[in-house]
């Protein structure tokens, strides 16, 4: 299977609460034409399952809503399909390369793109304060900035016929 050209697939682990926020953020900051389609799943998420409560709350805050994510399990179908594969943690990057080794090129780390949040995790807030997940979202949230930059910079490439190999 070919990867789509304008596929997202952000990666946790039981895509319930980082995944989806990075998701529906960046939906929310894409808007309601957006050239890029966007999902997420887990490295052991279960199926069907809603975002954890607090990233529903800690999202609201920023008047994305959560509630009609469910949760999905990684296959190699998602990762196949995905142009970029944008992993929460180094842990989730190597498992998914070795689950499926040709993705290996498009897989990157959230917080990868830029230098506003440096390089690194994105931490697990589940079974954390409030606090915790407003930190996380918030981590999210800059990092997606620089991911806009970078798409923004890839579509430019495509157009003008100038794309090359990362």
């Amino acid at each position: 299977m070919k990867p789509q050209p304008k596929q997202i697939l952000f990666v946790c682990t039981g895509n319930t609460c980082r995944s989806p926020m990075a998701e529906y953020i960046l939906r929310a900051r894409l808007g309601p034409d957006p050239a890029w389609q966007v999902a997420s799943a887990g490295v052991a998420a279960a199926k069907g399952f809603p975002a954890s409560a607090t990233a529903i709350q800690v999202c609201n805050e920023l008047n994305v809503d959560l509630r009609p994510h469910r949760s999905q399990p990684v296959s190699r179908e998602l990762l196949a399909a995905s142009r970029w594969i944008i992993a929460m943690t180094a842990g989730h990057r190597d498992h998914l390369v070795q689950l499926y080794p040709p993705t290996a090129p498009r897989i990157r780390l959230l917080k990868s793109f830029g230098f506003s949040e440096g390089f690194g995790d994105i931490p697990d807030p589940i079974g954390g304060a409030v606090e915790v997940y407003r930190t996380v979202r918030n981590q999210i949230e800059s990092a997606l900035s620089d991911l806009i930059l970078f798409l923004m910079e890839q579509d430019g490439r495509r157009e003008s016929g100038k794309e090359h190999k990362q």
